[in-house]
């Protein structure tokens, strides 16, 4: 398995902006607003989507996670969505102020035909800092932990051999990779609002100080990945 031939560059950035609204009044104020953004291409039908394979993934906010994983080759549809905990259908609000088990996490459908599994854990761990425990940039708590999910036997070997690798060749330094390898269970779903948020809100303060940039280190380092669109 060949390593990326770029790693990720570690995020300095840190802002008193974040994915999380401090009160009940600021997320109601990024659903109302969110209402009220462009819309985005109509998404695949349930029987268009059965045809493809599936991963899912976290890796702090889900709104720059999506994005990164929308902008890959291969890649069909992804939602944001929750998963890695035990509490059944968690809510936007219990999940953001760390009162759930959960991580924010995406849903990733791919045709396997164009992408691997292996690729996406590659887009995976090239699109975020796996050393920083339970933080990602801005946004910290176990909500925001790094968490590779399989499905199976083969996606668990794929993930260790490549943490593996990276660790072989020092792409961290002397910093531990503290990304879980977690059996996947369930995928909640997050509010419809949350759905394709970074292109539905580019003028949020978020989405412009970290979830853009964050977008574009990304494509800087993995250009054989994107879509053609996505350039």
């Amino acid at each position: 398995m060949d390593i990326v031939r770029t790693s990720f560059i570690i995020l300095l950035f840190l802002t008193s902006v974040s994915c999380q609204p401090k009160t009940k009044s600021e997320q109601k104020e990024v659903a109302q607003k969110a209402e009220h953004t462009t819309e985005v291409q109509t998404k695949l039908s349930e029987a268009q989507l059965q045809k493809f394979e599936t991963a899912y993934f976290a890796s702090g906010c889900f709104w720059c996670v999506e994005a990164i994983f929308e902008s890959v080759k291969g890649v069909k549809e992804v939602y944001s969505g929750y998963s890695g905990g035990t509490e059944k259908d968690p809510t936007y609000e219990q999940v953001s102020y760390g009162r759930t088990t959960h991580a924010e996490a995406v849903k990733v459908y791919y045709d396997p035909e164009v992408i691997s599994f292996t690729q996406l854990v590659q887009v995976f761990f090239g699109s975020h800092d796996p050393t920083t425990l339970n933080q990602q940039g801005p946004d910290r708590g176990a909500q925001y932990r790094s968490i590779a999910f399989y499905k199976n036997e083969k996606e668990k070997k794929i993930i260790q051999d490549y943490i593996n690798e990276l660790e072989t060749k020092n792409v961290y330094g002397n910093r531990s990779i503290v990304t879980e390898v977690k059996a996947f269970d369930k995928f909640y779903m997050a509010e419809e609002y949350h759905q394709d948020y970074e292109r539905r809100n580019p003028n949020n303060s978020y989405i412009r100080n970290v979830s853009i940039p964050r977008l574009n280190r990304f494509k800087q380092n993995f250009g054989s990945y994107l879509k053609e669109n996505a350039h």
